[in-house]
């Protein structure tokens, strides 16, 4: 506790007011000048010891930013961000609408961070300090980066990305500042979603790291992983035999250079003294330790595959602060939430074997066939002139509820949902139905909705599905658009999982994607990867039975030709370079 009691204006306070002691974790406030200059100083002894170090393969700086704080330090450096983001606090006003419930400000000395108030607080200033504390903490990482950098400049730096709904980071924006992506992924479901969650961590590794290459080949790695473990609410679940392996190379398929874990040996106390460790509390001589020790050599094995290239001609947007957005108490419903909306569209596309991107708004999507917008709640204008033009020049798109109901700022676009989407979709939203948790909407083309459901009128687009019963029987529940030379689908409730799947493979098919695998069976996992001529098909068997899969090539793991069939054994693997 050195430093905090040597600075204690640096302890992070929460929006209740409440200062935080020592004892923990992230026990700093990353606006504090105090733990601002400390990190530079340990930056710097450290550089000058090990910059030339023949064994220095890459800088780590910190561990999994993500820490928050409302002091009066964060809150002076809160007001300098708004003031050079807004220039003025008319523009300021505006953007946060303070003329409801009396809010408008006169003067920058008014504005403190959203500490806890007597009722809903107000969601611009929300959002805003969402985006200020992302942008604190990289100015934090960023200075101990350049100093590292000064040292050596041959020797690459990163920091590693915590996943979560909790965390203040846009992960996309830091990217730009890593040499290479790190993420920490810890699955949190016991059963298939463990391998689900797995393939949408590695994808959006994969997508963030687009963004630290320029739109180039995306180079990142998986630098934590629970090697014995999943670790979910209430307990942790021992990993079956194989699983871990399965694990690692999901990611490994989806582009890491790597697979590394957390933690090397299990300590005997400490708060974390039960994680999952390589070398466990029984020592070496274990099931765990030798499983780390044979994924080792099936690493070198498969090296030649770092070469390649995902293939995917999917992609699903995902975009941070529309998730920030939707966190905010005042909505129509406590279950809208971006990242499971991005988690459905995604565990829709997974399960039925298509190969998926991560993107951003703006991005380049020109290779991508089908676009789909899971919730994007937030959409300013160039976002819809770049969705616009994305169908136009013939693209597919799929959008599901509450995309384009608000701008950038939080605002709702007025004259009926979704705002910034209508012309593009060919619908017009006159009303939300948000659903009770256990309520479900039949639909005409068979399956359920379930969360939400809205009042459609057609401005264009037809119907392709829907409601049945109720007081919205025979209203469009999914519909369909010609735009241009490209389509654009509309969803207006959540489906349940079968039905969803059926929608993205007909939405698919219509765009002319096909399935990565198309005869593996059920329960099988295919990532193909490519570099020119050259492919390798990664081929996951979640299943406890031997799984034939079509493949010509030779299975890098085993070393031996595929002639025509390949057999994945039960909870194994296959890596097969293609011929």
């Amino acid at each position: 506790p050195w430093f905090t009691l040597a600075h204690p204006d640096a302890l992070p306070v929460t929006a209740a007011g409440v200062r935080l002691r020592h004892g923990s974790r992230d026990t700093y406030c990353a606006a504090a000048p105090a733990y601002r200059a400390a990190a530079r100083r340990i930056a710097q002894v450290l550089a000058d010891r090990y910059a030339a170090h023949p064994a220095l393969a890459m800088w780590h700086v910190h561990n999994e930013y993500g820490s928050t704080c409302h002091c009066e330090h964060t809150a002076g450096a809160f007001r300098t961000w708004l003031a050079h983001h807004y220039g003025d606090l008319d523009t300021l006003n505006d953007a946060w609408v303070t003329s409801f419930w009396s809010q408008h400000y006169s003067d920058w000395a008014q504005i403190s961070t959203p500490r806890a108030t007597q009722y809903l607080a107000n969601p611009g200033q929300l959002l805003d300090f969402r985006r200020f504390w992302s942008d604190t903490l990289l100015a934090a990482y960023v200075e101990q980066r350049d100093l590292l950098r000064a040292a050596n400049p041959r020797v690459p730096i990163t920091t590693n990305y915590v996943l979560g709904d909790w965390v203040p980071v846009d992960h996309a924006r830091w990217a730009r500042e890593v040499d290479l992506v790190a993420i920490d992924h810890y699955p949190s479901a016991v059963d298939g979603g463990a391998e689900e969650q797995t393939a949408l961590a590695a994808d959006l590794a994969r997508g963030w790291a687009r963004h630290a290459t320029g739109g180039g080949s995306p180079a990142w790695l998986l630098m934590e992983s629970a090697a014995s473990q999943i670790h979910t609410r209430r307990r942790s679940h021992t990993k079956e035999p194989g699983r871990m392996a399965r694990h690692s190379l999901s990611h490994v398929a989806r582009g890491s250079r790597g697979a590394m874990f957390f933690q090397w040996r299990a300590p005997a106390g400490g708060a974390e003294r039960f994680h999952s460790a390589l070398v466990p509390h029984a020592g070496p001589d274990s099931r765990v330790f030798r499983e780390a020790v044979e994924f080792g050599g099936v690493l070198e094995r498969i090296a030649e595959c770092d070469a390649g290239a995902v293939d995917a001609r999917v992609a699903i947007v995902h975009d941070v602060a529309s998730g920030w957005a939707l966190q905010h108490p005042g909505l129509p419903s406590e279950a809208l939430d971006h990242q499971a909306e991005v988690a459905a569209a995604h565990r829709a596309l997974w399960s039925t074997g298509y190969a998926c991107d991560i993107v951003v708004a703006g991005d380049d999507v020109r290779t991508y066939r089908l676009l789909v917008l899971p919730a994007l709640y937030l959409a300013s204008d160039a976002t819809a002139d770049w969705l616009r033009g994305y169908v136009a020049r013939g693209g597919h798109l799929l959008v599901t509820w509450l995309s384009g109901v608000a701008d950038e700022h939080a605002r709702v676009r007025l004259g009926g949902y979704p705002g910034a989407f209508r012309d593009v979709l060919g619908v017009r939203v006159e009303e939300f139905h948000p659903l009770a948790d256990d309520e479900q909407v039949p639909l005409s083309g068979g399956g359920t909705g379930r969360i939400w459901a809205e009042t459609v009128h057609l401005a264009g687009a037809q119907t392709i599905s829907a409601y049945v019963g109720g007081t919205l029987h025979g209203r469009p529940a999914v519909t369909r658009h010609r735009f241009g030379a490209g389509t654009a689908w509309y969803v207006s409730t959540r489906p349940d999982d079968e039905t969803y799947r059926r929608l993205m493979v007909e939405a698919a098919g219509a765009a002319g994607v096909e399935p990565v695998c198309p005869d593996a069976p059920p329960g099988v996992e295919a990532v193909r990867r490519r570099a020119g001529e050259a492919s390798w098909l990664f081929l996951l068997n979640h299943t406890d039975r031997p799984q034939p899969v079509p493949a010509v090539g030779v299975d890098l793991l085993t070393d031996t030709p595929v002639d025509g069939t390949v057999v994945v054994p039960a909870g194994g693997a296959a890596v097969v370079r293609e011929t």
